[in-house]
């Protein structure tokens, strides 16, 4: 049991490494991306303005180029003539030809990185948010439908349902529990979506958004705060119920009144690994949600969370230790620390209200 033990704390550890070390050649490295323009004229060592062919990416001011293997900063742009200074970051400097390419220095800010508003790695543009602001819509529906469903069902289990009851539905909410996310994926895309456009209006709910992903995590996660929160509701101890029917409460007043404030570090608990599991929900996103980030809080929008952002990505053409590569190890690291962070307020509050009725 210690090795095992030791396995999965030396997993987790391994993770981390990998996640971090990834991560911080997105933040820390120069990745060089060939623009599509080329040098038009010759560039000797003496000189200082850079003739460029008309066609291609733009250059603006502040940008780092580089020829061979010099750098050179971009001090002014006046269409295909760059102003520059030479031999930026210690580098020789030295005589171009024509036709030679360009090369164009890409790095990303940690700030740039936690409060930008734009992820298009086309451009250099990695804000985090359009990311995050979709995930957490998702999840925030989500929630919507698991937590008060889930939770009036295990009080219904705990104190309501009959033996022959409680047999048929535990059975039927382990099947719900065990259905292949894309099987929910494609419910949400084919049932879901058309009955949200039926609602609102075919003008209003677009075909893939965010709406109707997150109804369809919160119904996968219902069985998951079911489960937790029924084990904690029954664990409160009869006596508490006794007590409760002696001073002339109903039953509906004892369950809520009573017992659901006695296990409420279980239904806590329940509750904060639901919002975990949503939060890393990946099928489900990728195929309903929609694909390309867009920072919008319209739910009935296409928005791009970002496991599914991490999924799309990583099945492209995607070439080893590029910018658009190390990206999706930062976004890893941002998930791990959100699934890291709740799961460290489930373990305090567990532990502050378990004092509490013990």
């Amino acid at each position: 049991m210690f090795l095992c033990g030791s396995l999965s704390i030396l997993t987790t550890v391994g993770i981390v490494y990998e996640l971090g070390k990834e991560s911080l050649n997105f933040f820390l490295k120069i990745q060089w991306e060939e623009i599509n323009k080329n040098l038009a004229e010759p560039l000797s060592a003496s000189e200082r303005t850079l003739f460029v062919t008309a066609r291609g990416s733009a250059i603006a001011e502040g940008d780092v180029l580089r020829l061979g293997e010099e750098q050179m900063r971009v001090l002014s742009v006046s269409r295909q003539a760059i102003e520059v200074a030479r031999g930026a970051n210690g580098t020789p400097i030295v005589h171009h030809p024509a036709g030679q390419a360009i090369y164009l220095a890409l790095e990303v800010s940690l700030w740039e990185f936690v409060s930008g508003t734009q992820w298009v790695p086309q451009v250099g543009s990695f804000g985090i948010w359009p990311l995050l602001n979709a995930t957490l819509m998702t999840t925030s529906f989500a929630m919507l439908i698991a937590l008060p469903l889930g939770l009036s069902i295990a009080i219904y289990l705990s104190e309501y349902a009959s033996e022959g009851a409680r047999r048929m539905i535990k059975p039927i909410m382990e099947v719900l529990a065990g259905v292949p996310t894309v099987v929910y994926g494609y419910f949400a895309l084919t049932f879901m979506t058309p009955l949200l456009r039926l609602i609102f209006g075919v003008d209003t709910v677009s075909i893939y958004n965010t709406a109707s992903a997150g109804l369809v995590i919160g119904i996968l996660v219902i069985p998951l705060v079911s489960s937790m929160s029924e084990d904690a509701l029954s664990a409160v101890p009869r006596a508490l119920r006794e007590a409760a029917f002696s001073m002339g409460a109903t039953r509906l007043e004892m369950a809520l009144q009573v017992v659901v404030p006695a296990a409420i570090s279980g239904i806590a608990a329940a509750f904060i690994m639901a919002i975990s599991r949503a939060i890393g929900e990946t099928m489900i996103v990728a195929i309903a949600s929609g694909a390309g980030p867009a920072f919008t809080f319209n739910p009935f929008q296409s928005a791009e969370t970002m496991t599914g952002h991490i999924v799309r990505i990583s099945g492209g053409d995607l070439s080893y230790d590029s910018i658009d590569y190390n990206s999706l190890f930062a976004i890893g690291l941002v998930l791990f620390f959100f699934t890291l962070g709740l799961n460290l307020i489930s373990q305090r509050i567990v532990r502050r209200f378990r004092e509490v009725y013990e």
